[in-house]
């Protein structure tokens, strides 16, 4: 009972931001304009400036961690591999290339952000898990719906998106703040409150502007695909490298940051890119829907289980 409470109080603060965010939506607090701009204000300067926050105050040569970085980046590319080959068996060429992105395309820096700091109090193992996974999520979305996606379209969007990659803000600002703890600067009283102030904004923001952000769409039409995605995207790969990555050491806020990267909710982003490389996108928001709803469920199981289990230590 104690190991569920433990679970429950890391998970339900955040989905209860998701839920306030749909409320303010309904409520017509929060509309699609502005919540568009919310999302876009959270992930060009809140979610950078948290990240630059969490990783310019410490040390980084006690913090560095090239094990966890390349297992984040294999796991996530083995993911992306077995993803690519389910696919096939379905059939549907038409949502092929958003069933492979929606299954392996997690919340990592949102959620990932969330769910450690609820727990520790500050975050370091996941702005080096993000290190290992965003860069290849965007990186192999744009192969995937390029791929699936008849049309000259998509070709143009390539040297495009490549630049997108290089100058994503999150990776700014893991490296801005790697950047200065290597220098090893301290900051100015002033600059750490406005620092601290800003980036406190981004979890409680992110989260609400996400809730706001779900539509409802029919999924009648690919809802044995849909069910196939959510639970790849939420129980397979977890039930998957989860003990993969105990067996190799992993534990604690590591083990938390890898769990989060595998069985965390797909990203509303992902519905984003699909509408912009000329994919209809409903099958994705299904997904992101779906999975967003049943996470709070099975990401409560994976805490309980890894802190029954004494895997996890506060």
């Amino acid at each position: 009972m104690e190991n569920l409470i433990f679970s429950l109080n890391a998970t339900v603060p955040v989905f209860f931001f998701m839920v306030l965010g749909g409320i303010f939506h309904r409520l017509k607090f929060m509309d699609e304009d502005f919540v568009a701009k919310l999302n876009t204000f959270v992930f060009k300067i809140l979610l950078p400036v948290l990240l630059f926050q969490d990783l310019s105050g410490i040390s980084i040569y006690q913090v560095w961690d090239g094990k966890f970085i390349l297992f984040c980046f294999l796991v996530t590319a083995v993911s992306i591999t077995l993803s690519f080959g389910i696919s096939w068996l379905i059939r549907k060429e038409e949502i092929q290339g958003e069933f492979i992105q929606a299954s392996y395309r997690s919340s990592a820096a949102l959620l990932g952000m969330a769910f450690v700091q609820n727990i520790y109090g500050t975050s370091t193992t996941t702005p080096l898990m993000i290190i290992g996974t965003v860069p290849l999520y965007n990186a192999a979305a744009v192969v995937i719906l390029s791929f699936f996606r008849r049309g000259e379209r998509g070709k143009h969007l390539w040297k495009k998106t490549l630049k997108g990659i290089i100058t994503n803000p999150i990776i700014l600002g893991i490296l801005a703040g790697l950047l200065w703890a290597c220098l090893g600067i301290p900051q100015p009283v002033i600059m750490e409150k406005v620092v601290d102030g800003v980036g406190s904004m981004a979890t409680p923001l992110g989260l609400m502007a996400m809730g706001a952000a779900f539509e409802f769409h029919s999924v009648r039409e690919n809802w044995k695909e849909i069910i196939l995605c959510s639970f790849l995207k939420l129980v397979g790969f977890v039930a998957v490298f989860l003990p993969v990555a105990i067996g190799m050491g992993f534990r604690s806020e590591s083990l938390v940051a890898i769990m989060v990267m595998l069985g965390s909710a797909t990203t509303v982003s992902c519905y984003i890119m699909a509408k912009n490389m000329g994919h209809k996108g409903d099958f994705t928001s299904s997904v992101v829907m779906i999975t967003t709803l049943f996470s709070a469920f099975t990401i409560t199981f994976w805490l309980w289980l890894m802190k029954s289990l004494g895997y996890i230590i506060v």
